[in-house]
């Protein structure tokens, strides 16, 4: 279903590999593009998965969505898992792509529920590992 402000519309596939992630733990990142003014899965990453592997995965100079699987040990030793959302927008991509990820992100964030840390990134260092362990915490 299309939402009139932005035209966007969100493939089922979206929201069934999310919850996949989130309950079944089957994959350790999805990254998500806009095409045909639609929202689709570009790659599924799997649980063995590093978040090298996922930073590689998504493009330099394009706008995606993304949600990552983060494990970590608290001081507590205790394990512990965080979802998180990225909304990637490099400052090389067309002004007009980032007009169009910028005006769906909300909407589209809110069809993946369980969504617990949302960051929003312009440049690699804005979502290197360090700032994802500290956002964890």
């Amino acid at each position: 279903m299309a939402n009139a402000a932005s035209g966007m519309a969100v493939r089922d596939e979206c929201k069934l590999k999310f919850l996949e992630l989130k309950a079944k733990r089957n994959y350790r990142f999805i990254i998500f593009k806009i095409e045909n003014q639609e929202v689709v899965v570009e790659k599924l990453g799997s649980p063995e998965e590093t978040y090298d592997d996922f930073t590689a995965a998504i493009p330099a100079n394009e706008c995606r969505y993304a949600v990552f699987d983060f494990d970590f040990t608290t001081d507590e030793n205790c394990q512990k898992s965080k979802i998180f959302f990225i909304a990637w927008s490099p400052d090389t991509s067309k002004v007009r792509n980032k007009m169009v990820y910028a005006s769906s992100k909300d909407r589209f964030k809110r069809e993946l529920d369980g969504i617990q840390v949302e960051l929003q990134a312009t440049d690699p260092s804005e979502m290197s590992f360090d700032i994802i362990k500290a956002r964890a915490f």
